[in-house]
C-alpha cells in the first residue's frame, strides 16, 4: 500500500489534518520516527501522520525536575541534555525514537520494579483527539472535563486516543554509582529465589535479573560471559558510599560471586533493557519472534517450563523473575505460538508480542486479550476519544 504522509510542524496543522481526515473518512498512521512502528498490529491506513516536525524543548527546569518537549523531539536530543544535569528518566526507557513514541508505545526498562513505568512519569499531555480538537491535560491543570488522568491513559494507548504534540515528564538525580552483583550457576527457580531475596532487603535494589547458561555467554560484558554458567544479577545505585556499604551488605547475605564495578554495570544493563541478545525490539523478518510475558514472579519458572513443553524457546528472566523475554523461531510449521504461550501465562499474568513481521502480526493478537467486560471499556474509551476510529485503527486490538 503506498501511504500518503501528512507531516505539520504545528499543533495547529497537526489539528488540521485529523479534522480533514474525519471529513473524508480516511483513518491515520500516527508516526514520529518510526522506531516503535513494529510494536502493536499494523494499522490499515492510506495515509500516515508524521508528527516528527513538532520537535524541540519547550521548558527544562532542572530544579523543579520537570521537562516539558514537543512530541517528536527525539530521545537522543533529550537523554543527553539530561545527562549534563546529572538527571535522567528514571524508568530506564530504551533508546531511540521520540518522546512521544517513548509515552505512546509506554515502555519501561530494569528499574520499573524501583521507579514505575513510563505513565508513572507522565505530568501533563497535549494532543488531537480523534474529534479533530487540540486539548491538553495534566501538568497545571487540576482536573479535565472527562474525568480520566490524561497523561497516565495516554502512556501505553499506542496513539489510538489521541496524536500526542507535546509532553511533560517528571526527571530525577542519575545515580553517582552504580554495582552489580553477579551469582553464578543457579538454575532458575533458585535464581529468581534469589532475586526474591534481593528485592525484599533494605538494600534498594533497582534491578534483579536472570540469565540462563547460553545467554550470559553472549554478553558483551566479560565478567558475566566469563562466569561459565547461568548469570544472576542484582544492581544497586544511589550516591557512592552508600553504594558500596549496601553491596558489602547484600553480598554476604546472597554469598555473590562477584561484583561488577559502574562501566560494566552500566553496559550490562543496557544489555538487559534492550534484551540485545535476541536483536532488540527492532530487525527483520528472519529474527525469531520476540514475547514478553508479565507473571508473578514466583510462578516465572514453571509458566516457562510449561512453554518449552511445546515450544523450543530462548528466554531470559528481568524484573527479579515478574517479566520474562522470549524468542520463538521465525517457523511458519510451528504450532499456534501464541496460544501455547497464553495457556501458560493464564489468568495470571499477560503475554505481549514484541517482535514479528507484519503478517504474523496481522492475525495474531498482539497485547493480550481482554476479557469482554474490560474490552467493553475500552471501547467505550476509544469512543469518546475517537468515535470515527481515525487514530491508529486497529493498532492494539482488531476493530477498536
Amino acid at each position: 500500500m503506498t501511504i500518503t504522509t501528512l507531516k505539520p510542524e504545528t499543533a495547529a496543522q497537526a489539528a488540521e489534518a485529523v479534522r480533514w481526515a474525519l471529513s473524508a473518512g480516511e483513518p491515520l498512521e500516527i508516526l514520529g520516527s518510526g522506531t516503535r512502528r513494529g510494536l502493536g498490529r499494523p494499522v490499515q491506513a492510506g495515509h500516515a501522520l508524521d508528527l516528527s516536525g513538532l520537535s524541540g524543548i519547550v521548558a527544562y527546569e532542572p530544579e523543579e525536575l520537570v521537562l516539558t518537549a514537543l512530541a517528536g523531539t527525539p530521545m537522543a536530543t533529550i537523554l543527553p541534555m539530561l545527562a549534563e544535569r546529572a538527571q535522567h528518566l528514571a524508568f530506564e526507557p530504551p533508546d531511540g525514537g521520540t518522546l512521544g513514541g517513548l509515552m505512546a508505545s509506554g515502555l519501561a526498562g530494569p528499574r520499573r520494579i524501583s521507579a514505575g513505568s513510563a505513565r508513572d512519569h507522565a505530568l501533563g499531555i497535549a494532543g488531537v483527539s480523534g474529534r479533530g480538537e487540540h486539548y491538553k491535560g495534566g501538568g497545571k491543570v487540576v482536573k479535565n472535563v472527562t474525568g480520566y488522568d490524561l497523561p497516565k491513559l495516554m502512556a501505553g494507548s499506542f496513539g489510538t486516543l489521541t496524536a500526542l504534540t507535546e509532553i511533560t515528564v517528571k526527571v530525577l538525580p542519575a545515580p553517582e554509582d552504580t554495582a552489580t552483583l553477579l551469582l553464578a550457576g543457579l538454575e532458575d527457580a533458585g535464581a529468581v529465589a534469589a532475586l526474591d531475596r534481593a528485592l525484599r532487603s533494605p538494600y534498594d535494589v533497582s534491578g534483579a535479573a536472570h540469565l540462563p547458561a547460553g545467554i550470559a555467554a553472549r554478553s558483551g560484558v566479560a565478567a558475566v560471559a566469563r562466569a561459565g554458567g547461568a548469570a544472576t544479577l542484582v544492581r544497586i545505585e544511589g550516591f557512592g558510599p552508600s553504594v558500596a556499604a549496601r553491596v558489602a551488605l547484600l553480598r554476604e547475605e546472597l554469598r555473590a560471586d562477584a561484583v561488577l564495578g559502574r562501566d560494566e554495570s552500566l553496559a550490562l544493563w543496557r544489555e538487559v533493557r534492550d534484551a540485545a541478545w535476541f536483536g532488540g525490539l527492532g530487525g527483520g523478518d528472519s529474527l525469531p519472534h520476540l514475547w514478553k510475558l508479565s507473571v508473578p514472579p514466583a510462578s516465572g519458572p514453571a509458566t516457562l517450563a510449561a512453554i518449552r513443553r511445546s515450544l523450543d524457546v530462548e528466554a531470559f528472566y528481568d524484573w527479579g523473575g515478574g517479566l520474562i523475554w522470549l524468542t520463538v523461531p521465525a517457523d511458519p510449521n510451528l504450532p499456534d505460538a501464541a496460544a501455547t504461550i497464553r495457556a501458560a501465562v493464564g489468568a495470571q499474568g499477560h503475554a505481549t508480542l514484541m517482535r514479528a513481521p507484519e503478517s504474523v502480526r496481522a492475525v495474531t493478537e498482539v497485547f493480550q486479550p481482554l476479557p469482554e467486560p474490560l474490552m467493553a471499556l475500552t471501547r467505550r474509551v476509544k469512543a469518546s476519544f475517537d468515535p470515527k476510529g481515525v487514530l491508529n485503527p486497529g493498532r492494539m486490538h482488531a476493530g477498536v
